[in-house]
Formats: C-alpha cells, structure tokens, sequence
C-alpha cells in the first residue's frame, strides 16, 4: 500500500481527495496493470472456473448477481436477474449544482447526496478493492482516470478495462491528470434504490465522478465514461459523437466513409456487419408480413470494409483539417457489440470467427456457458423459459478487429438510423421510411435533436413505442444542458457543408420485414457512386418533408429494387391513408420534442429550423434556412 502512494508521489500524480480516503482505509486493494490480470479475477483465480458474485444484503441475505464462467474465448457473465441484463434509460442522477438538464439527485430521491456518498465510502472502505488506471478516449485525446470497484466483481473490472484503456501503474505519466473516477458499491442497489440500476454524476471543476450502484457495465462502465467525454466536450466546444463509422472500398475501389448515428438499437454496431446470402447465393431483401412474400435480390460482388468506430467518436478540433468535412476517430478501446441479430451458425460469419478463437480474451454477457466451453454469440441467454434475452453482448478488444482504422478519418456520408415499426392502413405507424433517404443539413439536424427510440428496442429497459433518446442520441449519457448541444451539433453540420446526409430505417419498411438490410445497402450503392450525383430524376421531394427526398428508382449490380422498398405509400397494404397518419405520428413527436429547445440560449439559425418544423415547414423551407447545393452535394437542383 506505501509502495503504492510513494510511486504516485514521485510521479507527481495527485489522488482525488476521496479515492486517497478509500484506499488509505480500506481493507486491502489490488492494483490490477492488465485486462488478462482482471480476466483471472472475475472467477475468483487462476485455478477457478466458476464463481457467483454474490452479497450479504441487510434484511435479504445472500443475494446472487452474476455468474461468472471462464470459458476457452474468455469470460462469460449471465446476471442472475433479468432486469440486469439491459441498460436502464432512467439510471442518471446528478449529485452537484453545475448548469445541468437532468434531474438532481435530491430532487428525484428527496434527500442530499452526501448521505449517500459517505455511506458508500464507507462500504468501500469494508471491502478488498480492485483498482486501476484508465484513459477513456484516445491519444492524447480524452480523460485519465481512476476505478474502484470490490474485488469480487472483477468481471465489471474487465469490461471498464477493456472499453477504456487500462493503463499499468507502472507506465503512468508524469503528472498523469486524474479528470474523472468511478466508485462501484453494487449492493446500494438493494439497499438504496429498491433494486433499480443507478448511477449518480458528480461533478467538480477537475473531476468527474461517477457512483456505479449496479454491475451492468452499460449505465456505468460505458455510458458513465462517455457522459465525462460529453462533459468535457462541452466545457471545451466539442462533441463525442454516438455512432459507428467505416470506410468502404467498392468493387471499382471507390471509397467512402460512412458515420451511423441513432439512438440504441439504431443499427450502429450493424454498419459493420457482412451481408448473408440465402442458401440459393441470392440476398434476401425482405418479407412481406401479411402475405409472406419474399423479396431476393441479386447480388454478385460486395464491397469489403474497414471498421473506424462502433458506438462512440471524438469529433476534437485538433483532428479536423477545415476542409468542408467531418473528421473522427475512436473514442473506446474496445466494442460492446450486440449480437442479438446472430440466432444461428452463419448468420454472422465475421464475428463469429472474430470470437470464437480470439487473440485475447473477450468478455460475453448474456450467452449461455458452461465452464470451459467455447461462448457462441448465437446460444443467448433465455429470460424466461422460451424467450432469448434480447441484448446478448461481447466486448470486442478493438485491436483484435481484421482492417481496423486507428488513425482519424474524414467522413463522406452522415447517415441517421431509426427502428421502424411494421405499417399498414389498418395500424399505421411510423414505419413509412423507404430503404433511404436524402436529407437537407437543416432536417439532418433535426433528427438528431429528437433521435427517435423506435420500435422493440433490443438494448434497454422500455414499454415499446416511440420515444425520443433526445439529443445527439446521446442524452442518456450527457450531465448538462441540451441547448448547448443543439448549438454544438447545429454549428458541426455548418461547418462541414461537404458532408452528405441521409436517413435510413431498419426492422421494417412498411409491411415489409427488412432487419437491417436497408443501411447494409445503401452502404452497398452510396460507395458505388463515389462522389457521383444523383440524377436530377432519381429522387423527389417525400409526401412527408420530415423525411427529406425519396427515391424514385435505385439499381444494384443491375438488379432493380422495387419501388415499395423506395417509397412506402406505393405499397397496397399501407397506400396514402396509412402514409399520411403514419406522418402525423412522426409530426407529434417531432413537435413535443423540438419545443424544449426553444430557449433564449439557441442559435438563431436552430431557432427559426425548428420554429419551420413546427409550423409544418415544407422541404424548400429546410433548403432557404440551410442550402444543400454544394459541389460535393449528393443532390443537386436543376
């Protein structure tokens, strides 16, 4: 323990107040230096194979919340509630008085944190500890940090470890700045919140802390980093954007580089997926639910790929080059890959070679196991008898990723995904995107103040429905004010005018069952165009103007798609009548949702955008606010 202090200290590394508290009295700590030495610790050793993380909860007994199994591809993990096994959206509470739109931690449970603070450090102070350095972000961009969690929960160790950097105690940098921490008292849970996942953000000037009373590293271990990334980020006039993002290399060797924003479930970690083919080699494009119908499409050459980012970039000022385009990189160290789509042998044959003989050890969440078996990302856990846990995960050591791009990239095409439900005319809904849209910079910003969380969200806890995930889709993560982030987004989409924008659903196209075919591929066709335009008569203003342009016709490799792919109300089973209510569906979210922002704070510009919204703005209106035509546009007036 001296050992510890006195290596700090000659590194001129300065403990937060706290953490120096915890760790002076506790009962012992282990300084872990590598994800492998955290990997031996969630099962309780080397020579373990099986272990329960489990605790001695007052008034309950012994209470089991995870079983922890190592297994030949690494560590698996099956909470024991199945609550547990999704990210709570309602988990932020914030323990300080900084500018912030979120709900304070005494007013949403009528009492002071403090309290609550010193009964944790206390309970700390009673356990044996694992503790490491971390640095979230990357390159000299992001925030260092110290966690703190009870040794037996090393399995939650690993994956904080693994997202963000671990760094060894013994490579810390000379004056290493200690910007954020993280406390896990996961029995709080039960004690404190009648157990409900809860994470509390307090912050400082200098620092960050996050108070983990769960063990779901969702809320926590990813999110909780990522909500210090936006803090920073808005303190200092940038943005940690809540997205995947590849560069795509086409047959011809075209290649473009798309950025996937969207709320959970928005198909982000599923820009990186490999299209299946049928057994017969065709593609299926989708299936129509009344009728059964099947759509296969043709398709000989796919273009190849190379992974960027899975769910989080950094979009800092150091790493732009003030060309008219976005630039990003990496904001994790590793990915949290869901792997909910994957049902079967061959569903995914990249991430399952990728995880079935991995070059480290990975850790899966939500997979049944056995001890020392191989984890596949097909066997999900089972909620209840019959029914799969819908977010089956595995954390993915970037590293370790065939064609990985870790240095930054300049972004061609900003696209938008949003989980549709099915439409028709006898239930309408929301569902009446086409395979995909072409949006003005006024409309693409839009959809990312209101990032609809759409229908059967796979990733949290919900009721179902359309709801709203707020804005930059990361709002669930973010501890301050919504308007500066408006500001923020609304002045990155001015200062990038060669980006292009488009929206894309996914799960459904009418009713038509599509999963997530239709971002796989636009992927496909928008890399084969390059920098091309389109003709002046393949698109045209959409019925609904919160959907930009629709398409007229779009040809793959000479396979025609059928134009009640491109444009819903063509199809019989939703027609005009389901169309236009699905719309006004769209319309009353957008309108509930734009309002908030409506502060004296708001950029003028933003200000008159939504104040067009609001007013049932046509198309051209988005246009004369923000214009589209630039040399690099994907559309282009006549």
């Amino acid at each position: 323990m001296n050992d510890f202090f006195t290596q700090l200290t000659k590194r001129q590394i300065l403990l937060p107040d706290k953490v120096h508290n915890v760790l002076s009295s506790c009962k012992s700590f282990r300084v872990f230096d590598s994800v492998e030495q955290l990997s031996i610790a969630a099962v309780g050793g080397e020579q373990q194979s099986c272990y329960e993380v489990a605790y001695d909860i007052p008034g309950k007994g012994l209470v089991s919340e995870a079983v922890v199994h190592k297994v030949k591809n690494g560590i698996s993990v099956n909470y024991t509630e199945a609550y547990m096994r999704r990210r709570d959206p309602d988990t932020m509470a914030i323990a300080d008085n900084l500018p912030s739109d979120k709900e304070r931690f005494e007013d949403k449970y009528a009492y002071p944190f403090v309290k609550l603070q010193e009964e944790t450090l206390t309970w700390l102070k009673e356990q044996d500890l694992a503790v490491f350095f971390y640095f979230a972000g990357q390159g000299k961009i992001g925030s260092g940090g110290i966690a703190i969690a009870p040794a037996n929960a090393g399995f939650f160790a690993m994956g904080l470890a693994m997202l963000q950097r671990i760094v060894p105690l013994a490579e810390l940098e000379e004056g290493f700045q200690i910007e954020s921490a993280i406390y896990v008292a996961p029995t709080f849970r039960h004690t404190h919140f009648k157990g409900k996942q809860v994470v509390v953000h307090q912050r400082s000037e200098h620092l960050h802390e996050i108070f983990s009373y769960n063990l779901y590293p969702g809320p926590s271990a990813k999110k909780g980093l990522y909500g210090a990334l936006l803090t920073k980020g808005e303190n200092e006039g940038w943005i940690t954007a809540h997205c995947s993002t590849v560069q795509v290399v086409s047959p011809y060797d075209n290649i473009t580089t798309f950025m996937h924003e969207g709320a959970s479930g928005g198909g982000k970690s599923e820009m990186h997926q490999h299209i299946v083919r049928e057994a017969d080699g065709q593609v299926l494009l989708g299936q129509n639910i009344l009728t059964g119908e099947k759509r296969l499409i043709n398709f000989p050459l796919f273009c190849t790929f190379n992974p960027v980012t899975d769910d989080m970039a950094l979009c800092h000022p150091s790493i732009q080059q003030n060309n008219g385009k976005l630039r990003v990189l990496d904001a994790e160290n590793a990915w949290f890959i869901r792997v909910d789509s994957i049902n079967h042998y061959g569903d995914d044959p990249f991430l399952e070679k990728l995880t079935i003989k991995p070059q480290k050890p990975l850790l899966f969440l939500n997979i049944e196991t056995h001890p020392h078996c191989t984890a596949l990302v097909w066997d999900h856990t089972e909620d209840t008898p019959g029914k799969k846990c819908p977010n089956p995960r595995v954390i993915v050591p970037r590293e370790i990723v065939p064609n990985i791009v870790s240095q930054p990239v300049t972004v061609d095409i900003r696209s938008f995904g949003v989980r549709t439900p099915p439409c028709t005319k006898e239930n309408p809904s929301y569902g009446i995107l086409g395979l995909f849209h072409l949006l003005p910079p006024a409309l693409a910003w839009l959809w990312r103040l209101v990032s609809p969380r759409g229908y059967a969200n796979p990733s949290i806890v919900s009721e179902g429905g359309m709801g709203s995930e707020g804005v930059g889709s990361y709002w669930p993560f973010a501890t301050g004010k919504k308007v500066i982030h408006a500001n923020l987004l609304l002045e990155q989409i001015l200062q990038t005018p060669r980006t292009r924008y488009t929206l894309v659903p996914n799960q459904h196209i009418g009713a038509w069952k599509v999963g997530f075919k239709p971002q796989l591929l636009m992927r496909e066709y928008l890399t084969r165009r390059g920098n091309m335009l389109l003709r002046h008569d393949q698109y045209k203003p959409a019925p609904c103007p919160l959907l930009g342009y629709e398409l007229n016709y779009l040809s793959l490799e000479g396979t025609k798609i059928p134009s009640r792919f491109l444009q819903v109300h063509k199809q019989t089973e939703v027609g005009i009548e389901g169309y236009e209510a699905g719309a006004k569906i769209l319309y009353d979210i957008f309108i509930k949702e734009l309002q908030q922002f409506l502060q004296p704070e708001l950029n003028e510009l933003g200000r008159k955008i939504i104040e067009a919204c609001i007013s049932g703005a046509s198309l051209d209106e988005y246009l004369d606010l923000i214009p589209m035509e630039h040399p690099y546009s994907n559309t282009k007036s006549e």
